[in-house]
């Protein structure tokens, strides 16, 4: 199954019988880039527009008691709304998250998840040495962050019994989460490729419910307990190699009683409505009759009927995009020879964990009827940390730099979501294909045998 990285995340009933409460959200962003505030949830998302000083006050419905996330362009941080909630929030968006201050009712919970996230970003530490650990070292310090978690919860005096209540749980799956993800990260940090844990090493109970619908609209780390074992499940039922694995994802998805883990899981899953899955427009109409997600409906089908332009012999997309050596390059100026593209980014893992395979297939093929294009859709702000890393890892082909990131036109109209992409255009322009292989497969030097680069 590939490893992408890919943004996640319909309602089939009102979740969990709420009646839809009234809340106000008030407060002052200084140095906003785009003037804007977003409140995202489960099937909810509500756009604030900010005054000329940064002010904002607006009162709105929410779908349930729970966890948002509060975006800027610069910041995304875990958000509680609930029953009465009359939240002030004041930062400064040049450093949102040091400089973030709650006030007004619900100010107390979203404080202690602000302690709580600091103070397991201190206790953590670096990533990599993290969870490098071994087995005995990794519970302990697993231990050591919760208990440290706990510490602050127990000298926090809330004012939401129903926060209070939920968040004790939610401490517990903060704990099971780092136990299930550990098998694969430390195959990952530690470079030991099939790490398998010992006998005795902690394990999510079979019996654990990871069907609850309250419980997934309150806690992250629920949620991703419940993301983590579905992905986990499908993997081994699809088989490592597995390209597409929809045909065992929907029967685990039609199990699922809880309408927001459902809805989630089928955003999830039509991931896959891709221009190089065969079986996209299947999938298309299992997913439209899944949902009941107006909009959600209306997106997927937008995505369809462009993917269905990306087919092969088709005109290719276009692009005119900076050129890391100066000046610019076109997909027309490249025509006459094949190009094999690679949309990634410099924060992208899967992406950085391709580079070696690409130079191979770049040192292999050089000199011969193909150019290699890397297209980074870094943000702006990234564009020095793109420059400094071609220059780092000496990276070969034609480096080009997006001009819009994700929202760039050549990657909208390719219906990209998930990095990295890879796409491969004869030397007319026509698609051969949309999504091609990548260069660690090996079908991708038969496909290039296939079609003659010579």
């Amino acid at each position: 199954m590939k490893n992408t990285i890919y943004a996640l995340f319909a309602l089939l009933i009102s979740f969990n019988a709420f009646s839809k409460e009234k809340i106000s959200l008030s407060g002052k962003i200084t140095n906003s880039v785009d003037n804007k505030l977003t409140i995202k949830g489960e099937s909810f998302e509500k756009a604030i527009t900010l005054k000329a000083d940064g002010s904002f006050t607006e009162s709105f419905e929410i779908d349930y008691n729970g966890s948002y996330t509060l975006m800027t362009k610069n910041a995304r941080i875990p958000l509680y709304l609930g029953k009465g909630s009359k939240l002030v929030i004041n930062a400064d968006d040049k450093d949102f998250v040091k400089t973030l201050k709650f006030s007004g009712a619900g100010a107390v919970e979203n404080t202690f998840w602000q302690q709580k996230n600091e103070s397991v970003n201190k206790s953590l530490g670096n990533q990599t040495e993290f969870y490098s650990l071994e087995e005995t070292a990794y519970i302990n310090k697993v231990k050591e962050v919760k208990n440290n978690i706990l510490t602050i919860y127990s000298s926090t005096k809330f004012t939401d019994s129903s926060f209070k209540a939920n968040e004790k749980k939610n401490i517990d799956y903060f704990e099971l989460l780092q136990y299930l993800i550990y098998p694969q990260y430390h195959a990952h940090y530690a470079k030991k490729e099939g790490f398998t844990p010992s006998a005795t090493f902690p394990k999510l109970d079979p019996a654990f419910d990871l069907d609850n619908n309250n419980e997934y609209l309150f806690s992250n780390s629920y949620k991703q307990l419940v993301f983590n074992s579905f992905s986990y499940k499908i993997a081994e039922l699809a088989g490592k190699e597995a390209e597409y694995t929809s045909q065992y994802s929907l029967p685990e998805l039609k199990k699922i009683k809880s309408p927001a883990i459902r809805a989630s899981l089928i955003q999830t899953i039509a991931y896959e409505v891709s221009a190089g899955n065969p079986d996209a427009e299947k999938l298309y109409n299992e997913l439209i009759v899944l949902s009941s997600d107006a909009k959600f409906k209306e997106s997927l089908t937008a995505k369809f009927n462009q993917i269905k332009t990306l087919t092969p012999g088709k005109t290719s997309p276009v692009f005119d995009y900076e050129n890391f050596k100066g000046g610019k390059t076109s997909l027309e100026s490249l025509k006459g020879k094949y190009v094999y593209i690679d949309v990634w980014a410099t924060w992208c893992g899967p992406c950085r964990r391709e580079i070696p395979s690409l130079q191979k297939v770049e040192e292999e093929y050089k000199g011969k009827n193909i150019e290699f294009v890397s297209l980074s859709i870094d943000q702006k702000k990234d564009y020095d940390k793109w420059r400094k890393m071609v220059e780092e890892k000496s990276l070969g082909g034609i480096q080009l730099f997006a001009d819009n990131d994700w929202n760039s036109q050549f990657v909208k109209e390719y219906a990209i979501e998930g990095i990295p992409r890879f796409i491969l255009v004869d030397p007319n322009g026509n698609i051969v294909s949309a999504d091609a292989p990548r260069p660690s497969d090996p079908k991708l030097i038969t496909k290039f045998k296939e079609l003659g680069i010579k």
